[in-house]
């Protein structure tokens, strides 16, 4: 058994469809299971049409329209007018989903919205892949991953249930994978009182591995619209290149510094189970891309990760006296109430600092919370988080008491798309 996940780049547009089926078709020999991604920037417009419900701008149907035409236009080029292989199933998905955005009873959680909205990116794509495939007389079976991957109701974070979704997937998945190709999708899983529920941003690379390692995969390959996993971005560092063998441990530090192109939850699983995981271009699929396992080589250059649409938070007291314990602990409880996630952190005396993503309706509850509490709050946006990391060099001084991860890794936070580093540094 494989496991092959293709990104929303790769179902951008119709010949990006055509393209994954010859993928398959040269490389996808024996058993395979196939995750997909919304198509392009669907979650982003999608994020838009939650956007629109949950603040009731009476533009939620105009962009969920947007949505709806984008598909349309990758179907009539897949699709012969008298060939309606998937037609259908598609407008079916469309109407539950304007029937959802047009319900009255959905406005009191952005979370929940959130998730049940999303999720229709990755249903819609997996249809169009599996029935342009069935049009070729390209045998497969659509599966619905909310009925295996299941989690607990933390929407837009939802942490997986792994002994409910391993018996799920020994009982009724691995017997169809055995005798079917199975296309499904990323990102979406179901909650224990049976809402979608999302497993982050970027999450298809972790439902891969989810499936993966509780199938006893043999491997999993990550098709990208790049050569693999770089030094760095190509577009922001002329000397990046590609790493042509990871170690678990260095691809986890990547991912969690902000490496786009493994999420950060995917490596755990698969270490856990020696499944080496490949990243490889759906451009140029015969090159050899990047492999991650236990036999990787260790980093021999500095790796540079950017992470994109940051906020600086800084927290103090009303009267700039000392940040003590107790205030730390209300700061951390807040934080993991309202779901955000720190970057990068530090305190002095009188003020906390941290970097967190920018998440609609994520830090401006936070905000009010601690405000509530007494304390001040300023939130500075358009900022980019650089990391550095090298394992080969330590960048701490001689007779340093570091675990080796903080040793060789430096972090500046920089104003977005400008280079400039503001005052806040974390070496």
């Amino acid at each position: 058994m494989r496991i092959f996940k293709f990104g929303g780049a790769s179902v951008k547009d119709a010949d990006g469809v055509k393209n994954i089926a010859s993928v398959i078709r040269q490389y996808g020999q024996g058993d395979l299971l196939v995750v997909v991604s919304a198509m392009g920037k669907t979650t982003n417009a999608l994020e838009e049409v939650v956007h629109h419900c949950f603040h009731q701008t009476g533009k939620a149907q105009e962009a969920l329209s947007r949505v709806f035409e984008y598909h349309n236009s990758i179907l009539r080029e897949l699709f012969p007018s008298d060939d309606l292989y998937g037609v259908n199933d598609i407008k079916n998905l469309y109407l539950e989903l304007e029937c959802f955005v047009d319900s009255p009873n959905i406005l009191d959680d952005y979370d929940y919205l959130y998730d049940q909205v999303i999720g229709y990116g990755e249903l819609m794509s997996t249809k169009i892949v599996s029935n342009y495939l069935l049009s070729q007389q390209f045998g497969n079976q659509w599966l619905d991953a909310r009925n295996f991957i299941i989690t607990d109701s933390r929407y837009r974070d939802a942490r997986v249930d792994w002994q409910a979704t391993e018996r799920l997937i020994s009982k009724r998945l691995l017997p169809i994978a055995k005798k079917n190709l199975i296309i499904t999708q990323g990102f979406i899983g179901r909650g224990n009182t049976g809402e979608t529920t999302t497993l982050g941003r970027e999450g298809s690379d972790y439902s891969a591995a989810i499936f993966g390692s509780l199938m006893g995969a043999e491997s999993i390959t990550i098709w990208k619209d790049v050569a693999g996993v770089m030094s760095a971005d190509p577009r922001k560092f002329d000397d990046a290149v590609l790493l042509n063998e990871l170690r678990y441990s260095d691809a986890i530090e990547l991912a969690y510094y902000g490496a786009s192109v493994i999420h950060p939850k995917t490596i755990q699983p698969l270490q856990q189970r020696g499944i080496p995981l490949f990243v490889k271009s759906f451009i140029n699929p015969s090159a050899a891309g990047t492999c991650v396992s236990s036999a990787g080589k260790t980093l021999e250059s500095a790796c540079k990760i950017h992470k994109s649409n940051q906020l600086l938070v800084e927290i103090s007291t009303q009267d700039f006296t000392f940040i003590a314990e107790d205030h730390l602990k209300e700061i951390f409880t807040a934080m993991a109430e309202y779901k955000v996630r720190v970057n990068l952190m530090q305190n002095s005396a009188i003020q906390f600092r941290c970097v967190i993503d920018n998440k609609e309706n994520r830090h401006e509850p936070l905000e009010r919370y601690l405000e509530s509490l007494g304390l001040k709050v300023e939130i500075t946006g358009d900022l980019e988080l650089l990391s550095v990391y090298h394992p080969q060099n330590s960048l701490g001084a001689v007779g340093e008491v570091l675990p080796e991860g903080w040793k060789n890794t430096q972090r500046i936070l920089l104003q977005q798309n400008s280079g400039t580093a503001t005052h806040f540094l974390l070496g």
